[in-house]
């Protein structure tokens, strides 16, 4: 003999499923039902206050203000020259492995502790030397480049 194939959790699927398709059918025929047809052309226009709400009366002519279109500005703004930053900065060796061929700079006025590589190097440095550099920003942070030793 064989089992039906139908199984109560199968059952209470279709059952909503069914349910759900009812309830779809009851909502369209409510929105049909309550649709507005024929509505004049008057009723249908909505207009924009000065303050740019939407409403059903049309706006005052008399609060209408008039713009120049000369006035309004197209395109960006000039920007003022700012100073132009320093870029070379001034700095002490506080770590530098030489086998591995990095270290570290710190920064004389923002105490910043900047990456250096040995090919960014013009010259040998060592611990505690005093040098000029610039900064320049790579994927994994600030790093100096274009570092001298101040004699």
């Amino acid at each position: 003999m064989a089992s039906s194939q139908e199984t109560f959790s199968k059952k209470e699927r279709e059952k909503k499923k069914l349910k759900k398709k009812k309830d779809k059918e009851e909502k369209k025929e409510e929105r049909q039902a309550n649709a507005k047809k024929g509505m004049s052309l008057d009723d249908m226009i909505a207009y924009v206050d000065e303050n740019g709400n939407l409403t059903s009366t049309p706006p005052d002519p008399r609060k209408k203000k008039t713009i120049n279109t000369e006035d309004i500005p197209v395109g960006i703004s000039k920007q003022e020259d700012t100073e132009p930053v320093e870029t070379v900065r001034e700095g002490v060796v506080s770590f530098f492995n030489e086998q591995k061929g990095f270290g570290f700079i710190r920064d004389l006025k923002t105490q910043e502790s900047i990456f250096v590589h040995v090919h960014e190097l013009s010259g040998p440095i060592k611990e505690n030397d005093k040098v000029t550099f610039e900064v320049e920003i790579r994927q994994k942070g600030p790093s100096a480049i274009s570092v001298k030793k101040i004699s």
